[in-house]
């Protein structure tokens, strides 16, 4: 039997390279840079990462904001026309999901470990957000898969009603969380400053926002929620509270509208939206809208125009977006008091709140004009036109209207709420490309379709059709 003989220079040689890597890898650790990520960076970074995708240009200056007709394009219309960039639908996509459900699924790892309740509730809740963006926008999503990347490189899709449902839960979650934690806190915190309370606000409201989204495909459901909420105290934001909003700073920490402004500026205010606020005489009419720069009315700009005809009418002869929503400064709300309102009222009206439903309309249309300085004898002129005054056979129409004024700063939530109620009747863009249609989703980005093919397919069956025009779960009518 042939014995296999290693000389004892080999042995000692493997023994000395062994040693010399082991104390090369720990030469080459940083010691000033953590194995563990600490909690408050991993929140501030995610509150502001996620904030600035929720502004930025790919979901809402190139989609959403033009789907709602709150802005148009004056030049490079072709997103006006509903022609997006593929880049714009890939970008919203991995924001949120590389940057938002990652961190936030790190964020609540984390606190576990490190047995810090208030982080756990905030990434909760966070999360939450970022999961009802993505679904109200594009409909069926990878939910309960996602975000666990060591276990599912190619999550499933789940159905828009599971996605609704499982948010509810987790939300519903979050609460119980502070609840049971009175003395939990969290720093890093830019939204609602490190007030548990508001965060507890936050999470109720957005359980209130989902139960209506899926009112009218299960009352039940959302009535339950409604029930549960009033369980708990009917705990919202209330009127002096601070808003779920980030409040950007100058330059690097800028608005992305602010940013975007800084190079170029391709948008003006949609002629729809000025049709409206004249048509109810509405005082927010300056603060929406800029006067041209050459002088004369305000004139607001046709959404879907082709180039040429977009050039004619030129920068300085229409008008643009009030600067309270386009300086570096301007505040980004996420969620706000007087949406509180004009959910609660409507869920007054469907018998899913206890409250009067006309009362909740006047004070959410106040407490939208109180936002920006309105207060007396203009909010009471403009309540008391007939136009506005409340009528519980045309609540859709009224809320709706009324709302989508109100939504003008949060297109993505604008774009929804118009999706679900209706309202206001817009009309397709100029030169659309959809046969007189306007979007109702997001197309899912190209990416999915190579990397994730078979629960891609899988949800176009459920769902249908992969196009701007096919209507997501809630969208009934």
């Amino acid at each position: 039997m042939k014995k296999w003989l290693i000389p004892f220079y080999i042995l000692v040689a493997a023994v000395i390279f062994t040693g010399c890597r082991k104390e090369l890898d720990r030469i080459n650790i940083n010691p000033n840079e953590p194995t563990v990520p600490e909690p408050e960076y991993l929140l501030a970074n995610g509150i502001k990462s996620n904030v600035d995708t929720y502004w930025g240009s790919d979901a809402t200056m190139e989609t959403s904001l033009l789907y709602v007709q709150y802005w148009a394009k004056i030049q490079y219309p072709d997103p006006d026309r509903y022609i997006p960039a593929s880049t714009n639908i890939q970008n919203v996509w991995n924001n949120f999901y590389a940057q938002g459900i990652t961190d936030f699924t790190t964020l609540i790892q984390l606190s576990d470990s490190l047995k810090q309740p208030g982080y756990k509730a905030t990434g909760i809740i966070m999360r939450s957000w970022i999961f009802q963006v993505l679904t109200d926008l594009y409909g069926d999503i990878p939910y309960t898969q996602a975000g666990k990347i060591e276990t599912y490189l190619t999550p499933k899709y789940d159905s828009q009603k599971v996605v609704y449902n499982g948010l509810l839960a987790e939300l519903k979650e979050a609460v119980a969380i502070i609840d049971t934690n009175p003395t939990a806190s969290v720093a890093g915190d830019s939204l609602l400053l490190g007030n548990m309370q508001g965060w507890k606000k936050f999470a109720n409201g957005l359980r209130s926002r989902i139960a209506l989204r899926i009112a009218d495909r299960d009352a039940i459901t959302a009535k339950k929620v409604f029930d549960e909420l009033a369980a708990e105290g009917n705990i919202f934001f209330k009127e002096g509270d601070r808003d779920a909003r980030l409040n950007y700073l100058t330059s690097p920490s800028q608005n992305p509208v602010g940013k975007n402004r800084e190079t170029r500026n391709d948008y003006r205010i949609s002629k729809t939206v000025i049709d409206y606020l004249q048509a109810y005489n509405d005082p927010r009419l300056p603060v929406y809208a800029a006067k041209p720069a050459d002088g004369g009315p305000y004139l607001g700009v046709t959404n879907g125009l082709t180039a040429d005809s977009a050039s004619r009418l030129g920068f300085s002869k229409t008008s643009d977006v009030g600067s309270v929503f386009t300086v570096s400064q301007a505040p980004a709300p996420l969620f706000t008091y007087p949406e509180q309102l004009f959910i609660l009222a409507e869920a007054a009206q469907r018998g899913l709140y206890n409250g009067d439903a006309g009362e909740l309309y006047k004070a959410a249309i106040r407490a939208s004009f109180k936002q920006y300085g309105i207060t007396g004898n203009p909010v009471d002129d403009y309540l008391n036109q007939g136009s506005v005054k409340y009528d519980p056979a045309n609540y859709k129409k009224l809320i709706g209207e009324q709302k989508w004024l109100a939504l003008f700063s949060e297109g993505i939530e604008a774009f929804t709420e118009w999706r679900r109620l209706d309202y206001p009747q817009l009309k397709p863009a100029y030169t659309g490309v959809l046969s007189g249609k306007i979007p109702v989703r997001f197309t899912y980005p190209s990416s999915e379709q190579a990397l994730n093919g078979v629960n891609y397919k899988a949800a176009v069956a459920r769902q249908g059709a992969d196009l701007l025009t096919t209507k997501v779960w809630f969208d009934v009518y």
